[in-house]
């Protein structure tokens, strides 16, 4: 194992999961739904805190592992609305979040496709946006999340490196090519302030000025 592969393994596993967290990845696996890994949780985690947020959009719920790490970081009385296409998921998440004693007022969990759900949310109310759902809809969620959010609010863009891919010019694939485009446009827009991390599979996040 090479010294940088080596460095990302001890990262990842760094944080300990909590007993309700690592629930919820088993119940990922049995419905076949992608979840954060836990470095990725541990950095969301982080971020929420950092950034003090109290109102967070969540695109992409699955069975409620990124949820709850970054419940675990929010402010106490924060609220998290997460949103997710698949009935089932949610229907999983909310099982979870009970499970875990998340109080109810603490979530709202929105069925729907996100960028049919986006324009009915507030300008300006929330702090930080995490994005963790198919990358092809990625510059749609960024025209929403400058709007979304408050002036110093925190946009996280999941699957940032692709498994990889990205960081490969020779890789001419849909994904990996649309990411190293989105990349490039968040650095020359004034709007943002951005940079990429290797957490799991990459995180971009991209502060609003």
């Amino acid at each position: 194992m090479s010294e940088k592969a080596q460095n990302w393994t001890y990262s990842e596993l760094f944080v300990a999961e909590s007993d309700a967290i690592a629930s919820a990845r088993e119940r990922a696996g049995q419905l076949g739904c992608p979840s954060v890994s836990p470095g990725t949780g541990a950095a969301l985690r982080q971020l929420a805190a950092i950034s003090g947020a109290r109102s967070v959009v969540e695109i992409g719920t699955g069975t409620g592992v990124s949820s709850m790490w970054l419940l675990e970081g929010m402010d106490a009385e924060g609220v998290l609305t997460t949103i997710d296409s698949e009935r089932e998921f949610h229907k999983a998440a909310k099982a979870e979040f009970a499970n875990a004693g998340i109080k109810s007022t603490r979530t709202r969990t929105i069925t729907g496709h996100a960028l049919e759900v986006l324009p009915r949310l507030a300008d300006g109310a929330y702090d930080l946006i995490f994005v963790g759902t198919e990358a092809i809809d990625y510059p749609s969620f960024i025209t929403q999340a400058l709007r979304l959010l408050r002036t110093g609010g925190l946009l996280i863009l999941d699957n940032a490196l692709w498994y990889g891919k990205v960081a490969d010019p020779a890789n001419r694939e849909e994904v990996p090519s649309l990411l190293r485009e989105i990349g490039r446009s968040l650095l020359e827009d004034s709007a943002w302030i951005v940079s990429l991390q290797p957490t799991g599979n990459g995180l971009l996040l991209a502060t609003k000025r």
